[in-house]
């Protein structure tokens, strides 16, 4: 289907919908499914609208360009649609690009510590607080879903839930591994040492999302564990689930309640296998290529944090800032999420038009 086609699809079908919502007749759930289409086609039906109104208004200038006395007001009002139809034409293929349903989902963030023992758990914690800070930027709530500190107040392992409007598309692209740079608040002698943490963004599954069968799970309960092995509390408030079918293991002793623990361990748990469906439906449609930005693979390392150099380098679209503490506190990292984001739009677009 060519380009044009496809633009007098959208059109046709934006009509449609409006006749249908008009005619009355439907169940309120089928109204709001029409209606959330109908809004979302609406933008870019608009887009086109505005290209074919530009378009024409350059075709009637072209008959004024010999006329000597409307010559200079048509050129500079020609320059002007010169500039604005590309834009125009770029809109519209942003739309067309096919949507990740799951881009306007809450998500779960999980830190882990990597190589590097107690600095990688150190690392963590920056991390952590990179991303509530950015959180915290952009209107979000995070909330912390399990945390394993370590012996130096950094973190074994850390999950959080972000709420918010369209979290995962602006977050999903920092999975990966996270490689640290600097020298260790444990280092006597002033040598620069590389640890790693891993992050993994996965959005969160809802219960339409994924179906859990009793069955398929065993769920065990044992006392809470803090770091060193102390114990948090003396009742068996944690829990452990197991998901047979898959051998997907979540663990959550957070909360001194072990039915809010349950609840946390079944959210994850829910997200993990929601994530794990589209790795597989990803893994089989990045067969023929692989996308740079988004392929998803949590083993990569995706990024330098260098501290003596105050640099970040993003190694997937070789992005270099040099204002790392403020990316740190999260108050610049939408500079490191937004060219991720323009790059991964560059690349569907390029195979769009192929």
């Amino acid at each position: 289907m060519s380009m044009q086609e496809k633009l007098l699809s959208i059109c046709d079908r934006h009509a449609e919908l409006a006749v249908l919502m008009s005619a009355g007749g439907l169940s309120g759930e089928e109204f709001t499914k029409l209606s959330v289409e109908y809004a979302e086609l609406s933008p870019v039906v608009e887009a086109i609208g505005e290209l074919e109104q530009a378009m024409q208004e350059k075709d009637d200038l072209a008959d004024l360009l010999s006329d000597p006395e409307m010559k200079s007001m048509a050129e500079e009002e020609t320059r002007t649609l010169n500039a604005r139809i590309p834009e125009l034409e770029r809109q519209i293929r942003l739309v067309l690009i096919p949507k990740d349903d799951a881009d306007t989902k809450n998500a779960i963030l999980e830190i882990r510590a990597g190589t590097g023992g107690d600095e990688a758990g150190l690392f963590c914690a920056d991390l952590f607080g990179m991303y509530k800070g950015y959180a915290t930027k952009m209107g979000w709530k995070f909330e912390v879903v399990e945390a394993r500190e370590n012996d130096v107040g950094g973190y074994k392992e850390v999950i959080a839930q972000i709420t918010g409007k369209n979290v995962f598309a602006k977050m999903k692209f920092e999975s990966g591994v996270h490689r640290v740079q600097r020298v260790p608040k444990t280092e006597t002698q002033g040598r620069v040492h590389t640890s790693a943490a891993t992050v993994a963004v996965l959005p969160e599954a809802e219960d339409v999302d994924v179906r859990i069968e009793t069955k398929d799970l065993r769920i065990d309960t044992y006392r809470s564990q803090g770091a060193g092995g102390q114990h948090v509390n003396t009742t068996d408030s944690a829990v452990r689930i197991v998901h047979l079918p898959t051998g997907v293991v979540v663990e959550m002793q957070e909360a001194r309640s072990q039915i809010k623990n349950r609840e946390k361990a079944m959210k994850v748990l829910r997200t993990r296998l929601y994530d794990r469906e589209r790795q597989i439906l990803a893994d089989e449609r990045a067969e023929n290529r692989k996308s740079q930005v988004g392929s998803g693979d949590r083993s990569e390392r995706i990024r330098t944090y260098n501290f003596p150099q105050g640099r970040l380098t993003d190694h997937r679209i070789n992005l270099t800032l040099y204002k790392l503490e403020d990316v740190v506190r999260g108050e610049a990292l939408d500079e490191v999420v937004d060219a991720l984001i323009a790059e991964d739009q560059a690349e569907a677009l390029s195979r769009l038009e192929t």
